[in-house]
């Protein structure tokens, strides 16, 4: 039978008096080891150490597989709830046509509401390092324009010939647009 060494059960439990809790929940206050495990036995369950650094330790009746079971779903359901964000990263050129521009702004959209951080990097060729304000205004305009579903982290920074900000994910969602019958006369 496979069990996880960090978890003592029956006999392999050293103190000799343990605070038991029963197959129910019920905690039967401090026996002495040898009790406890007779009591197990008795039910056919086993004598499970679930906090080893109390004193005296605090063990329950339990079925010892279906413990380790629930251990490793819980185990499995944090791993699922710890995904942690992507980093993804667009490229443009100081260039780029604007119509070029509101795709990429689109896709990195896209990515923030997938709770993913964005690098936006803005990579200078030849003579296009004469022009970094170009690079500057394309980030400027990225920001403002993403405003409502993320934020920026830190100011643009310069690394050789490339310009870059992380964006990250707000966290509120973008308020939605208005149609033409919510708005109200005049607008």
């Amino acid at each position: 039978m496979y069990h996880d060494k960090r978890v003592r059960i029956n006999r392999n439990i050293t103190s000799p008096q343990v605070r038991l809790i029963d197959m129910h929940g019920t905690m039967l206050g401090i026996k002495p080891l040898i009790e406890a495990v007779n009591m197990a036995r008795g039910a056919n369950l086993d004598l499970v150490e679930i906090s080893p650094q109390a004193n005296p330790p605090v063990c329950k009746v339990m079925d010892f597989n279906k413990y380790l079971y629930e251990k490793e779903k819980q185990e499995r359901d944090n791993r699922k709830k710890q995904k942690a964000g992507v980093l993804k990263e667009i490229r443009l050129n100081p260039r780029i046509a604007t119509a070029d521009l509101h795709t990429k702004i689109r896709h990195i959209e896209e990515f923030l509401k997938e709770h993913n951080k964005v690098r936006v990097t803005v990579v200078f060729r030849g003579r296009e390092n004469q022009h970094r304000n170009l690079g500057e205004e394309i980030l400027l305009s990225i920001k403002d324009n993403l405003s409502s579903v993320g934020i920026v982290e830190g100011r643009p920074s310069m690394m050789g010939n490339r310009m870059s900000i992380m964006l990250a994910p707000s966290g509120k969602p973008p308020a939605p647009a208005k149609s033409k019958t919510e708005q109200a006369p005049g607008e």
